[in-house]
């Protein structure tokens, strides 16, 4: 395979997986905005530092504004981060490896292009926004499943899992880290007993919380969650589960052992430290400390098979 077209297929699963989650992340802050009390707005500012665009946002003069940074995050093209440019740069990998790549999938790829440019506006406003968030999720989780289910699980399908699941790990910290950054700091507000309502959010954000009642059946707190969403390897975005199918992607490549070495590396961090026990401040450091070895990760797959 030519380095060129596992690069193409490598992005198509990171760009894609990178739409659905900036939807889930905006989602997250969004529900959680409804459930908390009148006056108390989570600081929307914070999700750009989270995604780590808060130089660009700088850079643009763009203020802590509701529709302003809904329109950073969802259609501003500047942002490489925001859902219309993912999806552009998905679309624009897809259609240089059409003959890889089943039709129907390319097809797919561009419709959801083409209604995140159609509707993008319309999502800037609170009233439209969950309907685009859900479209975005729901179209990105329609090309997954075509994928999985229609081309020849061969090198091409490999580099395409081995992105989404890489880019996944990433935004799973992110989300978790929705909490960590305090969105809705307790101590100046006194909202401790919403912070279960938080917890429940970024559950939600991940389509894990009946998954979490069935595995943990114990109500929402903060330790369960937090190892839930860090060790249970059978929920497909927890941490550790990620890293384990970056792993068997790797290993259905050539010259994998600098990328296996990476993986292993961060599994064995995660598999070591318990979470639930962390205080916040702790907790953001494990997060970066994990997004580190996953950039790693990426540094490790570029060298071997792109460079």
């Amino acid at each position: 395979m030519l380095s060129r077209v596992a690069n193409s297929l490598y992005w198509i699963g990171r760009y894609i997986e990178r739409a659905e989650n900036t939807a889930r992340l905006v989602s997250v802050t969004n529900h959680l905005q409804l459930d908390l009390p009148k006056g108390i707005r989570p600081e929307w500012k914070r999700i750009v530092s989270i995604l780590g665009y808060e130089e660009l946002l700088d850079i643009k003069g763009i203020a802590n504004d509701e529709r302003q940074i809904m329109k950073f995050l969802i259609g501003d093209m500047d942002n490489p981060g925001s859902i219309l440019s993912a999806m552009q740069a998905a679309r624009e990998n897809a259609r240089t490896v059409r003959d890889v790549m089943p039709r129907e999938s390319w097809e797919e790829i561009n419709t959801l292009y083409q209604m995140a440019k159609s509707d993008a506006q319309k999502a800037y406003w609170p009233k439209n926004r969950h309907a685009y968030l859900q479209e975005i999720v729901r179209g990105a989780q329609t090309i997954t499943g075509m994928l999985a289910g229609t081309m020849l699980h061969d090198e091409s399908y490999q580099f395409i899992r081995l992105g989404r699941n890489l880019e996944r790990a990433d935004m799973t910290t992110r989300i978790i880290d929705v909490r960590s950054a305090d969105l809705v700091p307790s101590s100046e507000h006194g909202l401790s007993p919403f912070e279960n309502i938080q917890w429940m959010s970024v559950l939600k954000s991940l389509t894990g919380y009946q998954m979490y009642r069935r595995s943990v059946q114990e109500p929402v707190r903060r330790r369960d969650v937090l190892e839930f969403l860090f060790k249970e390897r059978r929920f497909p975005r927890a941490v550790l589960h990620c890293l384990g199918e970056i792993e068997g992607c790797a290993h259905s490549l050539k010259k994998n052992s600098l990328v296996v070495k990476r993986i292993r590396e961060i599994s064995q961090l995660v598999q070591q430290v318990d979470p639930g026990d962390l205080q916040q401040d702790d907790l953001h450091l494990l997060i970066d400390h994990l997004q580190l070895g996953l950039a790693s990760i990426d540094d490790a797959v570029r060298e071997t098979y792109f460079a």
